[in-house]
């Protein structure tokens, strides 16, 4: 997998806990709000993921499709805005942490 012009061999996730949990909970109230959520579920990985390892999970369920796939997008972006979980991307020629959150 290639990033930024290099090589990528694995990615590194780390996360304050505690707030992290606190702040996708908003998110998830926050898509509640704006659409018929029943349930959800949403877990970020953290720690060593190799290339192709899955780092986020989300699941909703709604009445209505649509309601889901808004749902899901709306907690995946602001996930990655205001949740504090950084990505570290080790290259073949050294490690950067990305500054775009996860």
């Amino acid at each position: 997998n290639h990033s930024r012009g290099k090589e990528v061999q694995r990615l590194e996730y780390e996360a304050y806990p505690g707030m992290a949990e606190k702040m996708i909970g908003q998110i998830v109230a926050e898509a509640g709000e704006k659409w018929d959520v029943r349930k959800a579920a949403v877990s970020h990985r953290t720690g060593r993921l190799e290339i192709g390892e899955i780092a986020v999970v989300i699941a909703v369920a709604t009445p209505h499709r649509q309601d889901a796939f808004a749902a899901c997008q709306y907690i995946i972006d602001r996930l990655k805005v205001v949740v504090p979980i950084w990505k570290k991307e080790v290259a073949t020629d050294g490690e950067t942490w990305i500054d775009d959150h996860a």
